[in-house]
């Protein structure tokens, strides 16, 4: 006798309507809970069932929905041991220095571990308790200390900014007047990606607050207020600044005191120049060039509130029991860090950053959304709060599943390394939400090559039209002398003579890192590259010449199709101004 098969439309027309909703409900739950991959096809309808076989169709429905349910209920995370292979696998593969990862789920610690070593030139290895600088993870704390100053009464989500900081000034009066505390919160303040950040990047500047606060009137926005996402540091330090207004402490203060000490997080600090032990704390390295190489730690007090926690897995699991508890810790958890309604707040979705109305291939994921301090997403039908923070030689992920009760977090002192600090993550990810194995580590090493060719051959044909442009050089000392943009400041151009040879070089004032030599490239174009090392920024200057042929301002760019977004270069806007020093 031939095998029957069932087809979901053809027994939904010709079903009453009660056994219509319950099919109706079953498959919903059925492919909300399954990939279509794991849905097998044989269980779809393709002849009509007369009426008197549906309830031997439909026990064996249910049946199947008690027998499958589980599966996802039960899936379960990576153990140790294979942890321990996937970060082994990596270290081998791809050049890198050190790792750190702790998982947490219903309260308990499943592990904690350090992986490589805290430098390659000591050997020292990493373990659970090593300091990693975290970048913008340490967002989420700034949003925290917020909500704990709302929960006390003394600040409101919705105030205005300048109602705490009348001097906070933004490119628009109407913006600078409705700008609220969440709004420094959701990048969402129509300025494009990291505009501004060249004030922080690379460190050794010497801008303060005060310089943050006046610099946005200066900006140009790239779209409407509150109408489009693009991430920003500098106004979570101006977050961080309300924080010190209002609680009466610097922002390190209160996080030390109000926020780690209550956590027992004792061995971290809310910047890497407070860190008062650094017998164990990682050294960043970088494997732009293919080698792992260490490099300077960034350090930079004014970007605190943005990126500068440092702190370790042993601690960030404490970190990650108190965003999952609501803000309860304790051993009964009897202590309020902040309120269930704050936390509400941070994981509501603020700001869209994208939407798929059918879902992505793998994860079958639809909303990406930034909430405070906070990225929102779904994920094989449980939603996802993480955020991610990269420095110079420093990459990181926090991550939690609060339906699961569940967390992971993954520090990594490479850059780009073998991007563990994602790869790792969504592993483990993947085995807390059921989702298919993927080969992450072969995924991560193939991005990673593609873009250091693309990168290399960018870099390599300009330098190599530097040197041939050698033959046609133009008169240099017409570019020379003081150039000034509005919220950065002042650039100086000079003619510097080696071995008989003149070369035009430039330095700003305010960066000390940020001098290097011009090298003519075409027209009135020329590529800069600077004595900075630890990240690629190599950069574009062109010059704008007045109608007598004088160079009256500059525009610049990066070079790199990789140049980190904090290298805004392009927001520039650089004038010759005179100088009675030069």
């Amino acid at each position: 006798m031939k095998r029957q098969t069932i087809n979901w439309f053809s027994i939904y027309r010709g079903s009453d309507f009660l056994f219509q909703s319950f099919l109706f409900q079953i498959r919903l739950l059925l492919e909300r809970l399954f990939p279509k991959s794991l849905f097998p096809k044989q269980l779809l309808p393709e002849v009509l069932l007369p009426r008197k076989l549906r309830s031997k169709y439909l026990l064996r429905i249910s049946l199947i929905f008690l027998i499958i349910v589980p599966l996802r209920i039960d899936a379960q995370p990576l153990t140790e041991h294979q942890v321990d292979s996937i970060v082994a696998s990596a270290l081998e593969h791809v050049p890198q220095a050190g790792i750190a990862v702790a998982v947490v789920q219903d309260g308990e610690v499943l592990f904690q571990k350090g992986y490589g070593v805290r430098s390659i030139e000591t050997g020292e290895p990493v373990d659970e308790h090593t300091l990693f600088s975290i970048a913008s993870n340490s967002k989420a704390f700034t949003a925290a200390a917020l909500a704990i100053l709302v929960d006390e009464g003394k600040l409101n989500w919705d105030d205005r900014v300048i109602d705490h900081v009348p001097e906070f000034r933004m490119y628009d009066p109407y913006v600078t007047a409705h700008f609220t505390i969440v709004d420094l919160l959701t990048h969402r303040s129509g300025l494009g990606l990291g505009a501004g950040d060249l004030m922080i990047f690379p460190d050794g500047s010497d801008f303060t607050i005060d310089d943050v606060l006046s610099s946005f009137q200066y900006q140009e926005p790239v779209s409407d207020f509150r109408t489009k996402y693009d991430y920003d540091n500098l106004l979570y330090i101006v977050a961080g600044e309300v924080v010190a207004r209002i609680s009466g402490k610097s922002w390190e203060e209160f996080i030390e005191e109000r926020m780690m000490a209550p956590l027992g997080m004792h061995h971290s600090a809310a910047s890497y120049s407070r860190i008062r032990d650094r017998s164990n704390t990682a050294a960043p390295h970088s494997t732009e060039t293919g080698e792992v190489i260490k490099v300077n730690h960034y350090s930079l007090d004014l970007t605190n509130p943005a990126g500068g926690i440092c702190a370790s897995v042993s601690d960030l699991v404490k970190w990650m029991q108190v965003q999952l508890n609501g803000g309860k810790y304790g051993p009964d958890l009897e202590e309020q860090l902040f309120s269930a309604e704050a936390q509400q707040q941070m994981w509501y979705p603020h700001t869209v950053i994208g939407y798929r109305a059918r879902g992505d291939q793998r994860y079958g994921g639809h909303l990406n959304a930034y909430g405070l301090g906070w990225v929102l997403s779904d994920m094989n039908g449980y939603t996802v709060v993480s955020h991610t923070g990269g420095l110079p030689g420093m990459l990181s992920k926090t991550a939690m599943v609060p339906e699961l009760n569940a967390g992971v977090v993954v520090l990594t002192n490479t850059l780009p390394g073998g991007l563990n600090y994602y790869t790792v993550a969504q592993n483990i990810l993947d085995g807390f939400t059921g989702a298919d194995p993927m080969d992450w580590t072969g995924f991560a090493k193939n991005r990673i090559g593609s873009t250091k060719a693309e990168v290399d051959s960018v870099l390599n044909a300009v330098w190599k039209t530097t040197e041939l442009a050698k033959q046609e050089m133009p008169e240099l000392a017409k570019y020379t002398g003081m150039y000034e943009d509005d919220w950065f400041g002042k650039m100086e151009i000079w003619l510097e003579e080696d071995n008989g040879e003149e070369h035009l070089r430039i330095r700003s004032l305010r960066s000390s890192k940020l001098n290097g030599e011009m090298l003519f490239y075409k027209a009135t174009t020329f590529a800069i590259r600077w004595e900075y090392t630890d990240m690629e920024c190599s950069a574009f200057a062109t010059f704008s010449l007045d109608h007598e042929g004088v160079p009256v301002g500059i525009k610049m760019k990066g070079i790199s199709p990789d140049i980190d977004f904090s290298f805004d270069f392009h927001d520039l806007d650089l004038q010759r101004v005179e100088d009675p020093d030069l």
